[in-house]
């Protein structure tokens, strides 16, 4: 699998929090074909940022994280497809 997209965003979150840049919201594909997956991001990026307000989005809400998103360090689920409306819920909620 390929990682390093990832790990740059993850990366590039930590500069922006070091520069006091701090990013609002992410937003992350639970499933990523060929790369790492919303569930192992978190992760990560919690681990750089406990209080980092993330947003997961699938197109599968039928998969365990989506249906216990705060279980996993989401703030929010948004299932694809999704509106505006919908997207701007999600993101006031993190907020």
């Amino acid at each position: 699998m390929e990682y390093a997209p990832i790990l740059r965003a993850i990366d590039k979150y930590q500069e922006l929090q070091d520069k006091g840049e701090p990013v609002d919201v992410v937003i992350m594909d639970l499933t990523v074909p060929g790369n790492m997956g919303g569930e192992e991001a978190a992760r990560k990026l919690l681990q750089v940022d406990p209080k980092a307000k993330l947003i997961v989005a699938s197109g599968y809400s039928n998969d365990p994280v989506m249906a216990n998103y705060k279980k996993y360090g989401f703030g929010a689920a948004l299932s694809k497809p999704f509106d505006l409306k919908e997207l701007g819920s999600a993101i006031s909620s993190v907020l």
